[in-house]
């Protein structure tokens, strides 16, 4: 499964070394990394690690957070960003995830923030094209608008990228977030050479406690993963295709269980019938 990527929130419980493992036990080519993970190992234990395997990285999540309004707190967000934007090149991803942040404390400026998030973009673009790295703006879905993602669509975050090269500053295409869009088709098109990630998960009923931990395996829930995927091909993606789970369940199961099933319905939902799923 050449395209197909395990992105490590999928199996929570594994550090970068045990999911290094599990990918390569699986006949997975690639790998989605978290910041946090990656620091436990270290940046420079994580990228020989990865490298030794012969694994992609698909893509370091996260930086973003950029709603916070001039001043000390948002100079430090604007500073740990560009150490993503490094790690990122130590690690051998041209793909930093950009969870763009919710609304400050106390703040109800939606408009405000989503232009402190562009601004936040702007200074960073620079830095990041310098080094080759692809600032990927994640829309999620309006559910997390006041805690994680001001930008609710597909097509806001294409306002903000479409500012800048599209080599530097491109958009992630998720599932889970944009499934919902009635734009969805038309924003896809429009995202042709500014998709730097393509992520797949499902969305289920009835959402459990925690919203964050509300995604569901491929055909557990309602999303039409094909149809998506053909609109992303369509658009000129052919990219690494992550699966990237929160879910309290999965993360409690053994995670080599969770890898082959992800394989297997990776196979049954997001493929056409009648491509090979040969390992």
């Amino acid at each position: 499964m050449r395209r197909l990527s395990l992105n490590q929130k999928t199996t929570n419980r594994w550090g970068v070394d045990e999911a290094v493992d599990g990918c390569v036990r699986a006949g997975l080519e690639a790998i989605g990394l978290w910041r946090e993970p990656v620091h436990d190992a270290g940046v420079a234990r994580a990228a020989e690690l990865v490298h030794d395997a012969g694994l992609r990285v698909s893509s370091l999540c996260r930086g973003g957070f950029l709603t916070a309004r001039e001043g000390p707190a948002r100079r430090q967000t604007i500073d740990d960003n560009r150490r993503a934007i490094d790690e990122a090149v130590e690690l051998g991803t041209t793909c930093l995830v950009m969870v763009v942040g919710g609304l400050p404390e106390g703040d109800r400026d939606l408009a405000g923030a989503r232009q402190r998030v562009a601004d936040g973009i702007a200074e960073l673009a620079p830095y990041a094209r310098e080094r080759g790295v692809r600032l990927a703006l994640e829309p999620m879905h309006p559910l997390y608008c006041a805690d994680r993602g001001v930008l609710s669509t597909l097509g806001q975050a294409l306002d903000i990228a479409e500012q800048h090269p599209a080599d530097t500053v491109g958009v992630v295409v998720d599932t889970f977030h944009v499934w919902w869009d009635p734009e969805i088709e038309r924003q896809i098109a429009r995202a042709r050479g500014r998709i730097a990630s393509f992520q797949v998960c499902d969305w289920i009923t009835p959402f459990p406690g925690d919203a964050l931990l509300s995604r569901g395996m491929m055909g557990d829930g309602h999303i039409d993963f094909r149809y998506l995927r053909r609109l992303v091909d369509d658009a000129g993606y052919d990219g690494d295709i992550e699966v990237e789970i929160f879910n309290a369940e999965l993360w409690a199961t053994n995670p080599d269980d969770v890898v082959a099933l992800m394989k297997q319905r990776y196979a049954e939902y997001v493929l056409d019938a009648g491509q090979s799923p040969a390992p």
